[in-house]
């Protein structure tokens, strides 16, 4: 009866069930595994690299196989830097949940994972991957982004094109041994694609220029933060981005979240005086003003409704032009009350206040440009002088760029160009001439607020804002945002630079006494960067 019992038993195995036992084996034997796809390489506009993949290993382990012996795990622990008891408890608590995976540490360099394999750790495996690595560290850090520990976008561009950059994972089968090792590679199910390569409209000299300058200016004013933005006016690409603070992408341990911001496009302010430009603008607009056209700001305070509006100076008879010099808010104020409600309006929502500027970049702002059915005189007013609105930096340098482009709106990009976009026009031509021509003696003038600006050889165009913050109990006295937005050179128009700075806490707030000699140090960098040659007459009343 035994020996009967065998004999069904064996013709069981070995005919009835010999599929099922085969696949079985296979099951434990065969094993399909993904072959890591390397990641696209980010340079900037001159081919320097941003962001580039190198190879690593993660070490991993079967928690019922693997061996503890003490003395090699410590050995272990130092290579990994991770400590002994760490690894021991994570062990064994994947161990009690019944896992037979468990990641040790993922991204070593390729020498220690060579002297972990060493070890020859029963129930240990290695697996190479690749990590990323920002040459640029904290310096492109808000642009560029970083990846997480499976290589896949998490901030920045990496995230907004990583389908692009992450290319196709490959697929193979292999056969392991019943300890894991790899025996033989069966077939390639799959071939692996890698990633495309991203050339950013970023020039890294730029980029550091803007990154330092800035960085000196929020530390000597003891600001909270800070944003640079440079833009190329005629291809609308952006050269330099940079915030304050900032990160290292490569060691991002211990740091504050809120420091991964891409500031210039996620945070939005009251841009202030900044706006007084596009008031003007709509005023030449209308035709009921020229540059010349005189505005008597007397007494040098103006009541609007229940609300007064003040000049820090009292100032008398002003031109139009005038008025942009000093920053008079009264002035502003007479010009666009005297106009239709919807007029200035409609010039800032053209110019692409209150909407994204589209350029695929991830948690971008629109800033906010109410519109009112019927709009009250203070309202209309506040707004004259950039208040009651927000926007963000990357948006005010664009709508200047659009001034000094003949009132045409080209898109802005992240990415090179080989080629010009087409534009249009949204502010008529001979009025953004007209305007470039005022925004220069804000910057010529000795008494106008953005003098600290001027450049010896180039002419410069462009305006100073100075804005209270918002606090719990409204405007707050002692906190501000100050900016400076230039244009150089204003004879031919070449690049646009914005400063922002958010509340400065020395002895200094005003945006051209704060921002304008940051804007300063960065665009005569820039323009020798460039190699753009000085204007052929530089004017200083």
């Amino acid at each position: 009866m035994i020996v009967m019992g065998l004999i069904v038993r064996l013709i069981d195995l070995t005919l009835l069930k010999k599929n099922f036992l085969r696949d079985q084996g296979d099951a434990r034997a065969v094993r399909v595994v993904d072959v890591p796809a390397f990641r696209g390489m980010m340079t900037d506009r001159r081919g320097a690299a941003l962001a580039i993949s190198t190879s690593v290993y993660s070490v991993w382990v079967n928690p019922k196989e693997f061996s503890e012996n003490k003395k090699i795990v410590r050995t272990l622990s130092r290579l990994m830097n991770v400590p002994v008891e760490t690894i021991l408890s994570s062990i064994q608590k994947a161990k009690i949940k019944n896992r037979e995976f468990l990641y040790l540490k993922r991204g070593l360099a390729p020498e220690i994972g060579k002297k972990i394999k060493q070890l020859s750790l029963h129930g240990m495996y290695l697996q190479q991957e690749y990590k990323r690595f920002y040459p640029e560290a904290d310096i492109a850090a808000h642009v560029v982004g970083f990846t997480n520990t499976d290589d896949r976008g998490s901030e920045g561009l990496e995230l907004a094109y990583d389908n692009w950059l992450a290319g196709t994972p490959g697929k193979e089968m292999i056969v392991k041994d019943r300890l894991g090792r790899v025996i033989s590679n069966l077939k390639t199910i799959q071939t692996q694609k890698p990633g495309q390569n991203i050339s950013l409209s970023i020039d890294n000299r730029i980029q550091y220029v803007a990154y330092r300058e800035l960085m000196d200016g929020v530390q000597k004013n003891k600001a909270q933060s800070g944003s640079v933005v440079v833009l190329d006016i005629k291809t609308g690409e952006i050269l330099a981005m940079v915030n304050q603070p900032s990160f290292n992408p490569n060691n991002r341990a211990g740091v504050n979240k809120e420091n991964f911001r891409n500031r210039a496009v996620t945070d939005t302010f009251e841009p202030g005086s900044t706006i007084k430009t596009f008031s003007i603008t709509s005023a030449l607009d209308s035709g009921k003003y020229k540059m010349d056209t005189i505005i008597d700001t007397r007494p040098g305070w103006l009541r609007v409704g229940h609300n007064l509006v003040r000049d820090e100076h009292t100032t008398g008879l002003l031109t139009v032009a005038r008025i942009l010099q000093i920053s008079s808010n009264v002035g502003i104020t007479k010009i666009i009350l005297s106009l239709p409600a919807n007029q200035l309006w409609n010039v800032l929502q053209k110019i692409g206040f209150g909407e994204t500027t589209e350029i695929n970049f991830p948690g971008e702002r629109s800033g906010l440009l109410p519109k009112r059915n019927v709009w009250s005189p203070f309202a209309l007013a506040t707004l004259s002088f950039g208040y009651g609105m927000s926007a963000t930096p990357l948006q005010l340098a664009h709508a200047y760029a659009i001034l000094a482009n003949d009132g045409i709106k080209i898109p802005l990009s992240l990415l090179k160009i080989e080629k010009a976009p087409e534009g249009v026009q949204v502010i008529n031509k001979d009025v953004s001439q007209q305007m470039m021509r005022m925004l220069e003696t804000v910057v010529s003038t000795k008494d106008a607020s953005g003098f600290p600006a001027r450049i010896q050889g180039y002419r410069i165009a462009g305006k100073t804002g100075t804005a209270r913050i918002v606090g719990l109990h409204g405007y707050e006295k002692h906190r501000h945002v100050s900016s400076f937005v230039g244009i150089a050179p204003a004879s031919h128009p070449r690049i646009v630079i914005a400063v922002v700075v958010n509340d400065p806490a020395g002895k200094e707030y005003y945006g051209g006494l704060v921002s304008a000699p940051i804007f300063k140090k960065i665009m005569e960098s820039t323009l020798r960067i460039l190699n753009i040659p000085p204007d052929e007459v530089t004017t200083a009343s």
